[in-house]
């Protein structure tokens, strides 16, 4: 799916409190896609079937664990390297600017991520979110270019 068609026009866009009340809840993994920006492929970074959840909470705080698809338990040390690949996870406080949420991290799965800020347009439509990152170096994937994630989450059932 083109990042345009999980992506609103600016003008129908929730900002602000709004989006921030909106965000407070359990959401889980739908898809997670990325894009490499000097190609414009689509890598294959968390597989077909990933999962996860996010979660907001009212007071400000948000944590992240997402796992990519066909994940076993290790049986040794290179094992154990290659999961980290298929991982995003980290916790921090979070504030709302415009149409973004903007994570003070804490804890992560990358060390590097501690103590950056990092920013996630949102867009909440029909009981989903659809997120889209800024182009960056992952520690994960796509070996040193740029690349984002396009990742799409639904309300949690009982959330």
């Amino acid at each position: 799916m083109p990042v345009q068609d999980t992506m609103q026009q600016p003008e129908t866009m929730l900002e602000g409190e709004e989006l921030r009340q909106k965000l407070v809840g359990t959401w889980e993994l739908v898809s997670y896609r990325v894009e490499e920006k000097e190609s414009g492929a689509f890598i294959p970074a968390m597989g077909p079937t990933p999962r996860g959840r996010v979660v907001f909470t009212a007071d400000g705080w948000v944590a992240f664990n997402l796992e990519g698809s066909h994940r076993h338990p290790a049986k040794n040390d290179a094992e154990r390297a290659r999961l980290m690949k298929t991982l995003v996870a980290y916790i921090g406080r979070y504030r709302v600017e415009g149409n973004q949420w903007i994570t003070n991290v804490q804890t992560a799965w990358a060390p590097e991520w501690v103590g950056t800020e990092q920013r996630r347009t949102v867009v909440i439509k029909d009981g989903h979110a659809n997120v889209l990152t800024p182009w960056r170096k992952m520690p994960n994937w796509a070996e040193g270019r740029l690349s984002r994630s396009i990742i799409r989450f639904q309300r949690a059932a009982g959330a």
